[in-house]
């Protein structure tokens, strides 16, 4: 999968995440059985694959430095700022603890994956602007 294939696939899973999280409390179980998939736990891992990738973009940008990697470096930071956000999304419309299957360990994976997706896209960002 190239870049400009991954920005759109990208975009459609921040949107279902997000679509999944928009269903009322009051149709969410509040403990999920062991195999199935709740929105809490749909969302937090859309999330987590989001910072994932934009972590992966960023570091393959940081191992090969070249000059004008501002897309991969802006393509890691916009992945991991949509992770985060939906990562805390489902953190604070999480309505039970870790382990219920609401999402919330999930959620918060998706936090600190995201935020090192962000770390490592601006890091990508400044090499990029002083090389140029």
């Amino acid at each position: 999968m190239t870049i400009v294939d991954l920005v759109p696939a990208t975009a459609v899973a921040a949107l279902s995440g997000a679509v999944g999280l928009a269903v009322p409390a009051a149709f969410h179980p509040v403990a999920a059985e062991g195999l199935t998939m709740s929105a809490g736990r749909l969302g937090s891992t859309v999330a987590a694959l989001l910072g994932l990738a934009g972590v992966l973009v960023g570091g393959l940008a940081l191992a090969r430095p070249r000059a004008g990697e501002t897309r991969r470096g802006s393509l890691a930071l916009a992945a991991g700022a949509v992770g985060l956000a939906l990562g805390g999304l489902v953190v604070i419309t999480s309505d039970s603890g870790i382990g219920t299957g609401n999402g919330r360990g999930g959620g918060y994976v998706a936090l600190v994956v995201g935020l090192a997706a962000v770390l490592i896209g601006g890091v990508v960002l400044a090499r990029s602007r002083r090389a140029g």
